[in-house]
């Protein structure tokens, strides 16, 4: 059955029956007029199958954002479960589908964690950023490695890469930052030519905060008596933290090029916990290394055939640590490592036919030490194999269109040494996904675009779905994910004001609108089942939830007069996310916890820049997530109030060449909102940010 199955899709996989398009994206000057050290790259749209939500360059650097997690939450469709703080814990949901089913990316290669799936997008920093991608479905090149079929969605992060003009071998950059609740974050940078085609890279960041922030605690009951109201001040929300980072780049020929990317992250935070039964102080500590070292290499042969092959290793271990006495003691160590290695290939057979091959493999450990008993050590294992065929077709400047599948297979196996005990998983089952995107532009010469595309993607259990003490269940079933989603994109330049000459980085004065609607069902959801007794619970495949939803932005570009550029960026979000599982439970048909039903954001920014080539700018954000329900039950005692900020920055960037100088000031929450992303984890109130930097 499994043999037809797969015939089956390998011939719609090669049947020219749906189609592909994108915008094309030109990057152009306003005038000739030029800003020190600014790249502008060229990228065709019509290239773009699924057109990603895109922040990059000045851009990224301009809004109010500290780390990734902070930047991501101007895009539309996401919500991000903050926890509080700079040493808050920050992952992402996008489309309501679970921070499980978005996979993230650094430089091309996807962050593992098979402990609990999730990746904590607080801990990377943007000074070192380059660009940041988010693809709903999947990326729109299918030269890609396998396993970025499987996601349902995914984040791409690149980090700056090094450019030099005639003549230059080292650049330097260093950077301070300070601001509210102790923080301290100062950044240094190098980059070296080493020949004409080889340039290292090397950063390094340190971050410190006492993370004691002053917040109100207010509850009123459905009645409108007030059961709390008090203010506080956080405690036990410090962090320490050390990034540093090596790369070495090298281009060869015009086609080919290897990479080498060493990263390694350490921490020690508290974990401020939940503001219940007036408890304002918690006793949870958590240390985090995290460590990887990645190899990327690909060429082109024959000006048909490119190849790509990835390699890397991690390394990653946490501590916890809860003395609080009223709480159950725990002090645990886990290690994990991964080993990955993926192979691509794509070959154009015709002008207008691509197809494309790739194999992934990844080990992955996990060990679990129980350092009160010091007698119980656990150990897991798991090897993934993804194997995914794809062709991509264009069919003159009309259609352009993707099909892909993706096989992929696990084998869980779990060995606890103390005492002797042995559990091994069975042959792995293959599980088949398949996906088709396609988009027509009705006039070649207009950039209108219809994209649409369907797929499925798995989201297999975790270590700790599987095997955590008195809840993992060993029997568990992935979950399964169908996504449909259709969009209309619109581009077009605008005539410019300006009678004077300026430089635009970001292309001619421009206007791009976008509306998106989706549906996506998900099937053999995971969830937690209490067992009868108080801390003992079990993992069940539950659950069938339904998401509608309909993303709109709009971004626009004005050069105007007097040497002024105005940038605009508008996102919405409406969405319903429902609980079908069972029509005996009283939260039938409810929407699931925290997620809204109305979000957006708003970005505005007005740059100057002077003949010399000073550049200075203002920018304001405003960010809205409405009302949610923190429990599966819709009640009123389970409701969460909206929450929204004001963000504003100025900043200048000013020099003589080759030294240039910048500063920046931040303040967030403008209007010192009282707000909750988590219910119970308060979040700060009005804070500032000042930044000095220098780069040569």
């Amino acid at each position: 059955m499994t043999k037809h199955i797969l015939f089956i899709l390998l011939v719609a996989l090669c049947a020219p029956s749906v189609f592909a398009l994108s915008d094309a994206e030109t990057d152009s000057l306003c005038s000739r007029f030029q800003i020190e050290e600014v790249e502008v790259t060229a990228r065709a749209l019509d290239k773009d199958v699924i057109v990603p939500q895109t922040l990059k360059g000045a851009e990224l650097q301009r809004l109010n954002a500290l780390s990734v997690a902070d930047a991501l939450r101007y895009f539309s469709g996401v919500q991000l479960k903050d926890y509080g703080g700079v040493g808050g814990i920050k992952t992402i949901n996008v489309r309501s589908m679970g921070s499980q089913h978005t996979a993230v990316y650094y430089n091309g290669v996807q962050l593992g964690n098979a402990q609990n799936g999730q990746v904590d997008l607080g801990r990377f920093s943007l000074d070192n950023m380059e660009e940041i991608q988010l693809f709903n479905g999947q990326k729109s090149d299918i030269f890609q490695s396998a396993r970025e079929f499987g996601a349902a969605g995914n984040v791409y992060l690149t980090t700056r890469k090094p450019y030099f003009k005639e003549g230059e071998r080292v650049h330097v950059r260093g950077q301070m930052r300070f601001g509210s609740f102790a923080l301290a974050n100062p950044n240094v940078g190098v980059d070296v030519r080493l020949t004409e085609t080889l340039s290292l890279t090397m950063d390094a960041e340190y971050v410190y905060s006492d993370g004691k922030y002053p917040f109100r605690y207010r509850r009123v009951l459905p009645s409108g008596e007030t059961a709390y109201d008090t203010t506080a001040v956080r405690q036990n929300g410090d962090v320490n933290a050390v990034r540093t980072e090596l790369g070495l780049h090298h281009y060869y020929r015009t086609t080919g090029f290897w990479r080498l990317h060493a990263y390694n992250y350490y921490s020690e935070r508290g974990v401020p916990g939940a503001i219940v039964n007036n408890v304002w102080r918690n006793g949870e500590r958590l240390w985090d290394r995290n460590t990887f070292a990645q190899a990327q290499w690909q060429d082109r042969w024959f000006n048909r055939w490119d190849m790509r092959f990835l390699f890397k290793y991690a390394n990653d271990y946490t501590h916890y640590q809860n003395y609080d006495v009223r709480l159950l003691p725990s002090n645990n160590e886990y290690t994990q490592q991964e080993f990955y290695l993926s192979l691509a290939n794509k070959v154009r057979l015709f002008s207008w036919w691509d197809v494309s091959l790739a194999y992934d493999y990844q080990y992955n450990t996990l060990d679990r030490k129980n350092l009160l008993t010091e007698d119980v050590t656990e150990h897991f294992l798991r090897h993934s194999h993804w194997l995914s065929a794809a062709t991509a077709f264009n069919i003159k400047e009309y259609v352009r269109a993707q099909a892909s599948v993706l096989m992929t297979a696990v084998q869980n196996t779990h060995l606890l040494f103390s005492p002797s005990e042995r559990g091994a998983g069975g042959v792995p089952i293959p599980k088949f996904t398949p996906g088709l995107f396609f988009s027509f532009r009705p006039y070649p010469k207009m950039d209108l675009a219809l994209n649409a595309f369907y797929k499925q993607s798995y989201r297999y259990p975790t270590f700790n779905d599987l095997y955590y003490t008195d809840l993992g269940n060993a029997s568990l079933r992935p979950e399964l994910a169908r996504q449909h989603s259709v969009e209309l994109a619109y581009k077009t330049n605008l005539p410019s004001l300006s009678h004077k000459a300026v430089l635009h980085p970001d292309g001619l004065s421009s206007l791009s609108v976008a509306v998106s609607y989706y549906y996506n069902r998900v099937t053999d959801k995971i969830i937690a089942y209490p067992k009868g007794q108080q801390f003992r619970w079990t993992m069940l495949n539950l659950g069938t939830v339904k998401i509608n939803g309909v993303d709109a932005k709009a971004d626009m570009s004005l050069c105007l007069p007097l040497r002024f550029v105005l940038r605009t960026r508008l996102n919405y979000t409406y969405q319903t996310a429902i609980d079908l599982t069972n029509p005996a439970d009283s939260y039938y048909g409810h929407q699931i916890p925290y997620i809204p039903w109305h979000s957006g954001s708003v970005v505005l920014g007005l740059d100057w820049q002077s003949r010399r080539g000073d550049h200075y700018g203002l920018n304001y954000s405003f960010i809205y997530v409405g009302e949610r329900y923190s429990q599966q039950e819709n009640t009123v005692y389970n409701h969460v109030q909206p929450w929204y900020t004001h963000d504003l920055s100025l900043y200048g960037e000013w020099g003589v060449k080759p030294v240039w100088l910048k500063a920046n000031i931040e303040i967030n929450n403008l209007l010192g909102q009282d707000y909750e992303v988590i219910q119970n984890y308060p979040m700060p109130k009005q804070n500032i940010r000042c930044t000095l930097a220098v780069r040569y």
